[in-house]
């Protein structure tokens, strides 16, 4: 039997005390707030401090299902708090009971950005039965890939049969869909047991659409003093911001003190809009990490704008956080891979300096002009670790955005995509595979959402509009590429075939022994600056010189182009270590990946660099009869 605690964790919501259940709402705009349980029984709520009713209802406990009565209005409104909707966003909310889950992760210490390598997982997709209880059966396949951090898409409820989770309206209850509140648990619980983190996107820059309650409870959940591209800004900053910013604080540090996870994700910050003296960014990322109770935890953030302050220290003016995306890096990769720089990839041309430049310093724009913005994007972010910045050439987003649902090796040819997947594995930062990519999934990942049909066919409208930005998707043949998004069959083509792990053994063999080197070859898990340099050495090819604390260096060689034979490079970072000649440690080209075999680099005659091939190189010491010429 657990025991319950005597007083609230939090500012809003259903928590069981000893005494009872506590039920806690934010509503300013009523006077008469009124707790309606199932099968019976109404319990008035008394004005609380800051806007908040309040009630303690002796006895009671987990299961008990409910709603609120706001004054007059006879509608029956979910709780914006709600632990569980076990049928629907606005159906009943259930009261949960967290202390009843048998955790078994107590000696788990957590993690820190420094060596992770990351998973964006769609949960409903992951596996056919689109749970967490299969996916927690897929959680050891993880972990011999290499993967240290699981990132979870959003889980919180949101209308409709699927869909990527961004227009959830309740923020406190994992979705009904993938499971019950403690299949959560369980899954994180798993994890931990195998070394394996879990960290959640979260939400907190709009509200979905459809069953968005909460004005009914609060006009001053919103503000008119900002504008997204979803809608409605939340208030963080205006006239009675406390209701907003105690949701937003609290869910943060909600999910990592009941369910255990790891950190967080923050989805599109820009939209997070915040002019008062304590940023909203900032103040929940304290709570959370309050809230782990001396665990490490990881705090990302997704920031168009490339605002590096985000992951200083807060003693230094930043928010705090521990990482962000690096679009960047994704977009020199799709045009180096396809060759179309179309719409956001306009400012991008897949260019050796391109690479170079982003594995040196994080971001490629860094404050200077961006013809996407017309105008400055980003600011100096020279300092930061390369840790800070999370590396990728998939994401839900972009391969979404890639008309059909394509994945890179669909894209380009097979030898190019080996060559750009192993520069995104062992570059600096902190690399991600989105699901699936391990083993080149045919699957697509499209954009789906259920909704009902008059949202359905605005959805629908506004994601055709937003592709036709891409002139290729902008005629009528472009247009007919595009998946319905509310149609069942393009959620379901989204879903992974598992038999193609198998059936793709070479690439699964090809990430997990680029993540073995990764983690295990002390040149490439360096976490200080500058962790590599590099330098162009054709029209299409660059190295990256990789610096060893003891001298003992690693050179990767990447070719996006056509064979090059040359007798010398006059470039100082090709030359072997003092004592050394560099010889072939790994290749993108070998046969057990699937590639045609590697040619000897170097001979008498200078060095072959085979074609859309990545090539990592050591030095070793020079054996008998290797003279002068055995070295570059």
């Amino acid at each position: 039997m657990t025991t319950r605690p005597a007083a609230r964790r939090f500012p809003m919501g259903a928590e069981i005390l000893e005494g009872g259940v506590s039920f806690r709402v934010w509503a300013p705009d009523h006077d008469d707030v009124t707790l309606v349980l199932e099968g019976g029984g109404e319990h008035r709520l008394a004005p609380d401090a800051d806007g908040y009713h309040a009630v303690l209802v002796p006895g009671g406990g987990a299961g008990a299902r409910y709603h609120y009565r706001l004054g007059a209005d006879a509608t029956l409104y979910p709780d914006p708090a709600s632990r569980s909707q076990p049928e629907r966003p606005m159906g009943a909310s259930e009261v949960v009971d967290p202390g009843a889950f048998a955790w078994t992760d107590g000696a788990w210490k957590g993690v820190t950005i420094a060596g992770q390598v990351l998973y964006e997982m769609h949960v409903g997709t992951f596996t056919p039965e689109g749970t967490w209880a299969a996916a927690a059966e897929k959680l050891p396949f993880l972990k011999d890939l290499g993967v240290t951090v699981v990132n979870m898409m959003p889980v919180n409820e949101f209308p409709g049969r699927f869909g990527w989770g961004y227009d959830g309206v309740d923020l406190f209850a994992p979705t009904h869909l993938y499971g019950r509140p403690d299949d959560l648990r369980a899954f994180i619980d798993r994890a931990h047991a195998l070394g394996l983190g879990v960290i959640l996107d979260v939400v907190y820059n709009h509200i979905g659409p459809d069953g968005n309650f909460l004005k009914a409870f609060a006009k001053d959940y919103f503000n008119d003093l900002h504008s997204t591209e979803w809608g409605e800004a939340l208030n963080y900053d205006g006239p009675n911001a406390i209701g907003m910013r105690d949701l937003a604080i609290s869910n943060a540090a909600y999910w990592i003190a009941e369910y255990h996870f790891d950190g967080l994700r923050l989805d599109a910050t820009q939209n997070i809009y915040d002019d008062s003296d304590d940023y909203v960014v900032a103040a929940l990322g304290r709570a959370a990490r309050a809230a782990a109770a001396g665990r490490d935890i990881i705090i990302v953030a997704e920031n168009e704008p490339q605002d590096s302050d985000l992951v200083r220290p807060l003693d230094r003016g930043g928010a705090g956080l521990d990482g962000v995306w690096n679009d960047d890096l994704h977009h020199s990769a799709m045009v180096a891979a396809t060759g179309r720089n179309e719409f956001y990839y306009a400012d991008f041309e897949g260019t050796p300096q391109e690479f170079i430049s982003a594995a040196k310093y994080g971001y490629l724009f860094q404050g200077q002009t961006y013809g996407g913005h017309n105008g400055p994007r980003g600011m100096l972010a020279l300092d930061l670790s390369p840790d800070a910045f999370v590396t990728f050439v998939q994401n839900h987003d972009q391969v979404a955005n890639a008309a059909r649902g394509w994945r890179l090796h669909q894209l380009t040819s097979h030898p190019r995509a080996r060559a750009l997947t192993a520069l995104s594995l062992l570059m600096p930062g902190t690399p991600m595979l989105f699901q699936g990519q391990e083993f080149w999934a045919s699957s697509p990942f499209l954009y789906f959402a259920d909704h009902r049909p008059e949202l359905a066919k605005l959805v629908r409208e506004g994601r055709h509009a937003y592709m036709a930005n891409f002139p290729s998707m902008a005629t009528e043949s472009g247009q007919k590429q595009l998946a319905d998004p509310e149609a069942e069959d393009t959620f379901t083509r989204c879903k992974l075939d598992w038999a193609e792990a198998e059936r793709n053994a070479p690439i699964l063999a090809l990430h997990r022994d680029l993540l073995a080197l990764r983690r295990s070859d002390p040149a490439f898990s360096a976490h200080r600056r500058p962790a590599a340099d590099g330098a162009v050495i054709g029209p299409d090819a660059f190295v990256l010189r990789f610096f060893e604390a003891e001298g003992d260096d690693r050179l990767l060689i990447v070719n996006l182009g056509r064979d090059i034979d040359r007798k010398s490079f006059p470039e100082p970072l090709v030359a072997p270590p003092r004592g050394r000649r560099w010889e072939v440690l790994w290749s993108s080209e070998e046969p057990d990946y699937g590639g045609t075999g590697t040619a000897v680099f170097e001979t008498a005659k200078g060095w072959h660099l085979p074609a859309n091939t990545a090539l990592v190189l050591k030095g070793t010491p020079l054996g008998d009869g290797a003279g002068p010429g055995a070295t570059a």
